[in-house]
């Protein structure tokens, strides 16, 4: 489903007084009739910035192309922003006239992209206009000679470049993820598919509105290796566990750039480091959470939103944990209970917020965890969904690690790495040896709103609630 962003539009070109005052206007004159003034309408789109970190973004795919009728409430482009892939509509109705920034490309928010001319007739002037800004630009921006082979590859070097649609394209059967002749798929996919040579236009698109994923490249991929018995097999992953897909190969000793993701999350940790930290460790005991897990897990129930239900009810008792400092002066005690859980996706890391985790049900909490992921790892997520979080959770246990110490998110107050659940040899109060299963979960938060005792506190309250879960399916 297209997110319902505004481009910010410009009109570039005359017309009446009753335009709207930010709008640029330019005079022009009807190349048949110098002497005639007309009222020609041609608006730049802009980078439209996605989320409140966002500086810049990258064109994944434009789902229409130069030329096309454009009504409003269409979708025009696909931008992926540091967190997801967006598509991004037009409140205007028009043509699309000349696209400024290729698939591939990357540009600042509030840069022109493409310009929409309100007719067919305005096209040619608009291409006209889109060529002279890109001269313009180009000798603007020119270095000194010695550094220009660098500057002109720059933009590209970022990411691999995504196969061009060519002009008869549009001639061939329309492939299922393809729209207007361009094929839709996510970034990783299109990498993948280059690194495992697979032809995008033989893949059929299982994410939403039919976009390629990589799962569906690892598949077309397996597939043919299927298909030529003389051909090495090969262990591709085709769908989603905690095992860990097959490395492709790299080659060593090469310098690879951030994708824009990687951006994002190196320019958070780097921010992290300014606020004073300190970690608190402590062990539960999961014998009853794991039985009342075997018994409803049949029912959609996952662990992830039981530890995320059992973080929350906690956490309405220990408020000061659910808070945060953001400008060094004060802090917020939060209004809602939003417990975000950090996502491997392909290229990074996303944290899905489940909203007032405290108040919905389990069940209902499982659903929307399970649709939250597919987001995810299709990069749909909206950016309510990823960075409304007040509580961090980060499970590492399904991968068998045992304790870590996890990075606190800017502008929250605590994250909790949850390590696995291993049967563990303990003494009873009775003084007898016993086997109970234990976990080791270990918090880190912000000290200059949250205290040793606050910490210790909450932890309590969290294993009370897992050792004696009944609360949680109510």
């Amino acid at each position: 489903m297209a997110a319902l962003l505004h481009l910010r539009l410009n009109s570039s070109l005359l017309p009446s007084s009753s335009s709207h005052p930010s709008l640029r206007r330019r005079p022009c004159r009807h190349p048949a009739a110098p002497s005639t003034r007309i009222s020609a309408k041609i608006r730049e789109i802009f980078m439209p910035a996605l989320s409140s970190t966002m500086t810049e973004g990258k064109i994944v795919s434009w789902v229409k192309s130069e030329g096309d009728r454009l009504a409003k409430g269409e979708s025009v482009v696909v931008v992926e922003s540091d967190k997801a892939d967006m598509d991004v509509e037009t409140f205007y109705d028009g043509y699309l006239a000349a696209i400024m920034v290729e698939e591939g490309g990357v540009a600042p928010v509030g840069s022109a992209i493409a310009l929409l001319a309100e007719s067919e007739d305005e096209i040619p002037l608009a291409k006209s206009q889109a060529s002279s800004s890109s001269s313009s630009s180009a000798v603007a921006a020119s270095p000194p000679p010695a550094s220009a082979p660098a500057s002109t590859t720059s933009l590209q070097t970022l990411a691999p470049s995504p196969p061009e649609a060519s002009p008869v394209a549009a001639s061939s059967s329309t492939h299922p993820a393809s729209d207007g002749g361009r094929i839709v798929a996510t970034p990783y996919a299109k990498k993948l598919a280059k690194d495992l040579k697979v032809d995008l236009a033989g893949v059929a698109g299982t994410g939403p509105m039919g976009r390629i994923v990589a799962k569906d490249v690892e598949a077309a991929a397996a597939a043919a290796v299927a298909s030529v018995p003389s051909a090495p097999s090969k262990a591709v992953v085709g769908s989603v566990s905690a095992t860990a897909p097959t490395p492709l190969a790299v080659e060593l000793g090469t310098v690879v750039p951030f994708t824009t993701m990687q951006g994002a999350v190196s320019k958070n940790m780097v921010e992290s480091l300014s606020v004073p930290t300190f970690r608190v460790g402590y062990t539960i005991t999961t014998n009853a959470l794991d039985d009342l897990y075997k018994k409803i897990k049949s029912k959609g129930v996952t662990m992830t939103a039981l530890l995320a239900k059992a973080t929350a009810m906690a956490l309405t008792k220990h408020p000061v944990v659910n808070s945060s400092c953001r400008d060094g002066k004060s802090f917020t005690y939060n209004s809602s209970i939003n417990i975000a859980v950090a996502v491997a996706i392909d290229g990074g890391l996303i944290t899905p917020v489940l909203q007032d985790a405290d108040k919905v049900d389990i069940y209902s909490l499982s659903r929307k965890w399970k649709e939250l992921v597919d987001k995810a790892r299709a990069k749909q997520l909206q950016p309510h969904e990823y960075n409304t979080g007040t509580f961090t959770l980060s499970n590492l246990g399904m991968f068998g690690v045992d304790r870590f110490d996890a990075i606190l998110p800017p502008g929250t107050g605590a994250i909790m790495g949850v390590g696995a659940s291993q049967p563990t040899v303990v003494a009873t109060k009775d003084g007898r040896i016993g086997l109970k299963s234990q976990m080791q979960v270990n918090v880190t938060a912000d000290h200059r709103v949250i205290y040793g005792a606050d910490l210790a506190a909450f932890l309590q309250t969290l294993a009370k609630i897992i050792e004696d879960p009944s609360d949680l399916t109510l």
